[in-house]
């Protein structure tokens, strides 16, 4: 007789941790579904910054995409015709600029977009 009250309540201790566990698990799915929101609410407020950038040749462009990519958190597009590039990133406009005229180019802030 003893042993049924203690038994229910040794259920209960062990739901405990499994709800503990469960609790846990469901946060951390918050969590990182919070990080995929937060990116699209980051992304409005990341702003768009446009430069000019001396392109004459789709090499030109390649140097532009390579350099971009080594930076890494950009987002960009290149338009070789009209020679301009914006990008979306945290990082300052004097790395981005910096960074353009890593390819040798003639590189110049234009202002947000």
């Amino acid at each position: 007789p003893p042993l049924s009250p203690f038994t229910p309540a040794a259920a209960a201790v062990k739901q405990e941790p499994g709800s503990d566990l469960e609790r846990e698990e469901a946060e951390t799915e918050v969590h990182s579904s919070r990080s995929d929101p937060a990116v699209s609410r980051e992304s409005p407020r990341m702003p768009k910054q446009e430069f000019f950038v001396d392109m004459t040749c789709e090499g030109c462009s390649g140097a532009v995409t390579r350099v971009l990519n080594k930076l890494g958190g950009v987002q960009y597009d290149i338009d070789l015709p009209n020679k301009k590039v914006l990008i979306e990133s945290e990082h300052s406009v004097d790395t981005l600029l910096a960074t353009l005229k890593k390819t040798g180019k003639d590189a110049q802030y234009l202002g947000t977009k």
